[in-house]
């Protein structure tokens, strides 16, 4: 998923809420460093490589976000955004041995830098300081963390075996995408604001945001992947395609019976080779077959439709600062694709 920073979410519009979030965000970066510090050098070395390479620590953002429903400064609120973005940055890593991704970040990947073995145990080892932090936190933080882990792993398993013969391919994605993206968010949203000391309908309700925002976040990258301008967007189109990793667009295009959902059948089938031709012109092929196609039109219906539900599930909470940068997320995900 890809990092958002304060600029996007409205932060700025609000001074205080602005140095709080940057207050808080600089005690995350303290912290972060000082969790994956090992007497081995190595293991440090290892997993401090996606720590230095950067990103703009979206999920400690929504736990800071999350407990200014409360009160923001309660102990349990830094050490919860860190155990947070130790667990994200620990499915990267396992997430580029299973890509066999050589980048991660502008850097090498750990797998290409050294071994898939050490990318491997360096995300095990994350995952282990995560819940080092939590214990601290309770058993109820900790048992939330460690759930949400085991559904993390759910639904990378799931987007791995694929859907069944009987099931449909969009349920299925949408499943997969909610486990393996949106739970994390929606427990950004549980931690910070439980342990903020935030009443149980807040908390329920910035789990319920966190959830319905990630899938929409999800969805727009799907969109941008196919209809994105480089120079824009910083990404090269289609290389979910590349990786053979299904998207919304694709899957609603490839439901349809008509000529262009039958010559995509064919680019996918082939490996984007199609007639002995150069993959990286089949992708080409398959990203303007796809940008033209009404699946496009219906992922991006899809879209809206969870970025509203997300926007509206706030209604509940008092308007303040925090809650409208929720709100600009909510509307982020849909302007990012357009």
């Amino acid at each position: 998923m890809s990092a958002i920073g304060l600029d996007v979410v409205g932060i700025r519009t609000d001074p205080d809420l602005e140095k709080a979030v940057r207050d808080g965000l600089g005690q995350v970066e303290e912290l972060l460093r000082a969790s994956v510090r090992s007497e081995f050098s190595f293991v440090t070395e290892t997993s401090r490589h996606l720590v230095d390479a950067g990103g703009k620590r979206f999920r400690p953002i929504v736990v800071l976000l999350a407990a200014q429903f409360a009160d923001p400064h309660a102990a349990g609120v830094v050490p919860a955004a860190v155990a947070i973005e130790l667990t994200h940055l620990s499915t990267l890593y396992h997430d580029d041995v299973m890509d066999e991704a050589p980048r991660r970040r502008g850097a090498a990947s750990a797998n290409a830098r050294w071994t898939n073995t050490v990318a491997i145990l360096t995300g095990d080892y994350l995952f282990a300081r995560a819940s080092d932090i939590t214990a601290d936190l309770g058993p109820a933080a900790t048992r939330i963390l460690a759930r949400t882990i085991a559904t993390l792993c759910e639904g990378q398993i799931r987007e791995t075996v694929g859907p069944s013969p009987d099931q449909d391919p969009v349920e299925h994605y949408l499943r997969v995408v909610t486990e393996k993206t949106a739970s994390l968010i929606a427990t950004s949203g549980r931690l910070g604001a439980m342990l903020a000391g935030a009443d149980p309908l807040t908390v329920d309700t910035l789990a319920t945001f966190g959830e319905l925002f990630g899938v929409a976040f999800q969805l727009s990258d799907d969109i941008i992947d196919v209809a994105s301008d480089p120079a824009d967007s910083g990404k090269t189109p289609g290389t979910d395609l590349r990786e053979g990793i299904p998207t919304l667009p694709v899957l609603y295009a490839l439901q349809a019976d008509d000529r262009a959902a039958g010559r995509l059948r064919e680019l996918i089938n082939s490996d984007f080779a199609a007639g002995g031709g150069n993959p990286d012109e089949g992708v080409a092929e398959a990203i303007d077959l796809l940008r033209a196609h009404e699946g496009m039109a219906r992922a991006r219906r899809e879209l809206v439709t969870w970025s509203t539900r997300a926007r509206e599930c706030l209604a509940p909470l008092p308007d303040n600062a925090a809650k409208a940068a929720l709100e600009s997320l909510a509307d982020f995900v849909i302007d990012r694709t357009g």
